[in-house]
């Protein structure tokens, strides 16, 4: 009889952690078409694999115990296509999801678990901030922060996934700022702090959508990676950038299939670039053609947009793919796009995928605006970055490449092999401003075109595949071929494709 009080009495605390916030909040959460935090972890694993810990976990205050069932945070471990993964999902419903002494332990749990064993961690956000009671006071501080040194210590073991939706403050913030792929539910906000306390320490009143909405993120501060309209898309996402990774950085992304006619229509690839070497087109659609069908996952595709960052599959084989769009300012790198380009080959490098380059880039973006933005402190860590990449990495010149340009993409010896399209064109500078600066002539002045020819003719492609610096020049519909090949040779490393990761602890935002 004693065993079985025992038994029914953790029944009926199992009972009281499922109830969550109470069934008004979640028939208005129903109603907003919110999914509560059981039924997003429910998306988001597969089906019947999650284990849950701390289930019993409340405050610590006495007086909040009944009011704070799994203390605002669900979290264990599941798996997604069959793969082992942490997962801790905010219950709004609780307290606001308000961080806590004990939620927070949890929490620490299962990402010290994560990076320990091997396993990709994804943290589910909407949260109101730090819970006040536990929080103030020199007692609170002393228990709440400062405790646990692993909970922004990003060395890249592991992935780590986060999702920013609907009022995503604090924590939900700061998990979004060190994850390696971030998502937001349009229509969110994710700040520091809530407009209200923002209000208060500013002394005016401060608009949702200019504190942290989704077009902020989008275009500009870059903080985010993708954008959903609906909290089952972004479990779905989720799940989908981590088919693109390992399952720890010491591994390789599975391969996947391959879709039927992945291979075909590559002479399409003819009909979208411009004859004209002046005239603009949308790289996107060349990617479309020479990867795997279907397979681009497109990362920050409203900032900085003159350059594409975008996880695929070429063969099956996971790639990352780093591609100047002459559709956005004619294909020229911004700091915005360097510091995309950046995030994007730290991740890459960090977890074994190979990057691909399509060159077609006038230089960098100039002027006083440039300046501002701190653009050669932005174009000074793009060289970096793509001087310690330990991946195989191919490099195809599309058009132009010039500058120092064509060394921040991959030009020279900072890929392990460079091809040409016929149509390329490499030099210091833009043949028009070249022309202008060695001959004194401008568009309007007789002779100009020319000078200016006279000029183009040591751009083309052909000197440099002479003398070897261009390893090959093949046709832009052989490209898909090509580079199956080649990154068959070049995974034959002895490192098997692991990189030495020599940027795992490049910060995650800057």
């Amino acid at each position: 009889m004693k065993h079985q009080a025992l038994l029914d009495t953790l029944d009926q605390k199992r009972a009281a952690a499922a109830a969550m916030g109470g069934e008004r909040k979640l028939q208005k959460r129903k109603e907003a078409g919110d999914l509560n935090a059981q039924e997003r972890i429910d998306v988001l694993v597969d089906s019947d694999s999650f284990i849950e810990l701390g289930l019993l976990g409340t405050s610590v205050f006495d007086q909040d115990q009944e009011a704070t069932p799994r203390d605002g945070k669900i979290v264990g471990f599941g798996k997604i296509n069959n793969r082992d993964v942490g997962v801790v999902v905010n219950d709004f419903t609780t307290k606001g999801a308000s961080t806590s002494a004990t939620n927070s332990k949890k929490m620490g749990y299962i990402r010290k678990t994560c990076n320990e064993r091997g396993i990709p961690f994804v943290h589910v956000g909407e949260s109101t901030g730090a819970r006040l009671p536990d929080a103030m006071g020199s007692k609170g501080m002393g228990q709440m922060l400062g405790n646990d040194t692993s909970q922004f210590r990003r060395i890249r073991e592991v992935p780590w996934v986060a999702a920013a939706l609907n009022t995503s403050f604090g924590s939900s913030a700061w998990q979004c700022c060190c994850a390696d792929f971030s998502v937001m539910k349009k229509g969110s906000i994710m700040a520091v702090s809530s407009p209200r306390l923002v209000s208060m320490a500013i002394g005016e009143k401060i608009d949702l959508e200019e504190l942290g909405g989704w077009r902020l993120h989008a275009e500009q501060t870059g903080l985010i990676d993708y954008f959903v309209d609906s909290d089952q898309e972004a479990m779905m996402v989720i799940r989908r950038f981590l088919s693109y990774m390992p399952s720890h950085a010491h591994e390789l992304a599975p391969r996947g299939e391959v879709p039927e006619g992945s291979d075909a229509d590559q002479e399409k690839i003819l009909d979208i670039i411009p004859e004209s070497r002046t005239q603009v087109y949308n790289m996107k659609k060349i990617l479309e053609i020479v990867f795997d069908d279907g397979s681009l996952l497109e990362l920050k595709s409203r900032f900085g947009k003159s350059v594409v960052t975008s996880l695929a599959r070429l063969d099956g084989h996971v790639v990352g793919i780093i591609a100047n769009n002459p559709l956005t300012g004619g294909g020229a790198l911004s700091a915005e796009a360097c510091r995309k380009a950046i995030d994007f080959t730290v991740l890459c490098d960090s977890f074994n995928v190979p990057i691909i380059r399509f060159v077609d880039t006038p230089g960098f973006v100039v002027g006083a605006e440039a300046e501002r933005k701190g653009a050669p402190g932005q174009i000074m860590n793009f060289m970096n970055a793509t001087c310690l990449i330990t991946v195989p990495q191919i490099t195809v010149l599309c058009r132009k490449a010039y500058g120092r340009a064509y060394v921040a993409m991959g030009g020279g010896a900072h890929n392990d092999t460079m091809v040409a399209w016929p149509n390329a064109e490499v030099s210091f500078m833009d043949p028009v401003f070249a022309t202008t600066i060695v001959h004194n002539k401008t568009a309007e002045d007789e002779g100009f075109e020319d000078a200016l020819a006279e000029i183009r003719k040591d751009l083309e492609i052909w000197d440099m595949a002479r003398i070897f610096s261009a390893h090959d020049v093949i046709k832009p519909q052989e490209t898909r071929k090509f580079l199956i090949r080649m990154l068959e040779v070049h995974q034959r490393r002895k490192s098997g494709g692991i990189s030495e990761r020599l940027m795992r602890s490049w910060p995650t935002s800057y």
